[in-house]
């Protein structure tokens, strides 16, 4: 079980696979298991590196403030860590601003970014999510929260109602105010002036029911040749709700940029 210490805190991640690197940022308020279709699939062609960021998992839960750039600095110290010199990046809403801040301002290490969600404010709901994380209370603010990211019907599917139930069995683990300041952090950095600036290509996906689907609009329009998807029928964490739509659309972006090996290598 690896862990960096690269800023000060542990960050837990899992390397899977062999190749070319794909970092894997998560959400929101879930853990690295997020991509766990992800990692089964594109482990057979990258060297996928899932870390669970600060505040989740087996990462780290500082009570101090921080910011939005300590946690790509934290994909950073996993990146030193592992010797990546390059590297895919995905990451999913809050995932997906840190991709957007390393893309940014570290163009010679990420490549090619998935951006899932791909809020670049704030995102919505933010004193919301603070106040449920911290006054209604983790035990039932959760379940209620991770229902939201998916579309209508995925939680009343009985392997939906399972995925979901794994991510709250982990609720020892977590405190509700670390997620409230991940969501400070996340409020508190806004780089949609910067978008046009963006040198990395980039694919942006939104499920069909996505509350960040105008935002996700806004951020593909602005970031020059980006790609923007739609996967039907799926929430904000549409690549848990539909690994093989959501995979293909990442394999056909990867495809014509040169980074997705072919079948069987």
């Amino acid at each position: 079980m690896p862990y960096s210490i690269a800023n000060g805190i542990r960050i837990y991640y899992e390397v899977s696979g062999d190749g070319f690197p794909f970092v894997m940022v998560h959400a929101n308020p879930f853990d690295h298991n997020l991509w766990m279709y992800q990692i089964s699939h594109f482990s057979t062609y990258f060297r996928v590196i899932a870390m669970d960021i600060r505040g989740y998992g087996r990462s780290d839960k500082p009570a101090s403030a921080f910011s939005l750039k300590d946690m790509a600095e934290d994909v950073l110290g996993v990146c030193r860590d592992e010797n990546v010199k390059e590297a895919v990046l995905g990451g999913v809403s809050v995932g997906s601003g840190i991709a957007l801040l390393l893309g940014l301002d570290h163009p010679e290490i990420f490549k090619a970014l998935i951006l899932v969600g791909g809020n670049s404010g704030g995102g919505g709901r933010i004193e919301d999510r603070i106040y449920g994380y911290t006054k209604t209370g983790l035990e039932k603010y959760h379940r209620q929260h991770l229902e939201e990211l998916v579309s209508p019907e995925f939680s009343k599917t009985k392997l939906g109602s399972y995925v979901l139930q794994t991510f709250t069995e982990r609720d020892p683990w977590l405190s509700g105010e670390v997620i409230a300041q991940i969501f400070r952090a996340r409020a508190d950095t806004d780089l949609t002036h910067r978008l046009g600036d963006m040198k990395v290509p980039s694919l942006i996906i939104n499920g069909e029911y996505d509350n960040s689907l105008p935002a996700g609009k806004k951020t593909a329009a602005l970031i020059p040749g980006a790609v923007h998807k739609i996967l039907p029928k799926t929430g904000h964490a549409c690549c848990i709700e539909d690994p093989a739509g959501f995979d293909a659309l990442v394999a056909d972006f990867l495809s014509t940029h040169g980074y997705m090996p072919p079948a069987g290598n």
